[in-house]
């Protein structure tokens, strides 16, 4: 299963890449708030650090906006993945730029059947979120494989990419459920580093080579 960074941050890209920890990077609008950043004064440089596909949102909403949009976005950096919601006018966009050979990723997917569109679409990745649906009280985990049911069935190309991963469960789970990808924070990098045997082993260890 391949990994991605969810992040703006290009130290976080930085530091990741450097440790041959990452497949690419993914954005949203939230995190270039967070991290007080402008999409088109970082895209370039986190395209050339990232060693992968990097996710960009557009910010139009608008089909034909959406397009235009993605064509600039994608100009930037051959490894520019054009990220777009699911909903009528995104996936619109999502098959125009399909059609001109422009990658895209489409995102806010909420069901099985948000899947199967934007696939019909071509979307190269979609991304069902996961934490955001456990929030609602639906099991994120069952879309995502109901999805993959449903892309096996049909053999679509497009990669599902977990989304919205909140703990190290949510991240063993979507790779024991088969999915292409699951994008994540770098505190959940480093979470599923650590485990407290290893660590106390590891002092152990460090204990002993100490007495030699």
């Amino acid at each position: 299963m391949k990994m991605f960074l969810d992040s703006a941050n290009v130290d976080d890209v930085r530091a990741l890449a450097a440790a041959g920890a990452i497949d690419g990077v993914t954005m949203n609008p939230a995190l270039l708030a967070r991290d007080k950043v402008i999409l088109e004064d970082v895209l370039a440089m986190i395209c050339e650090l990232a060693g992968g596909p990097v996710s960009a949102p557009v910010r139009a909403n608008e089909w034909e906006a959406i397009v235009r949009e993605g064509r600039a976005l994608a100009k930037v950096h051959e490894r520019v993945v054009v990220k777009i919601p699911i909903h009528a006018d995104g996936l619109r966009a999502i098959a125009k730029l399909h059609a001109e050979g422009i990658r895209t990723h489409a995102t806010l997917c909420c069901s099985a059947n948000h899947g199967l569109l934007a696939a019909r679409a071509g979307a190269d990745f979609v991304s069902p979120i996961v934490g955001r649906l456990e929030e609602t009280g639906v099991s994120g985990l069952e879309v995502v494989a109901q999805m993959i049911e449903i892309y096996d069935n049909y053999e679509f190309d497009t990669q599902i990419m977990v989304a919205s991963v909140r703990t190290p469960t949510h991240v063993q789970e979507a790779a024991l459920l088969g999915a292409d990808a699951v994008t994540m924070p770098r505190r959940l990098f480093e979470a599923i580093a650590h485990h407290p045997l290893a660590e106390r082993v590891q002092s152990e260890f460090l204990a002993a080579w100490k007495r030699l």
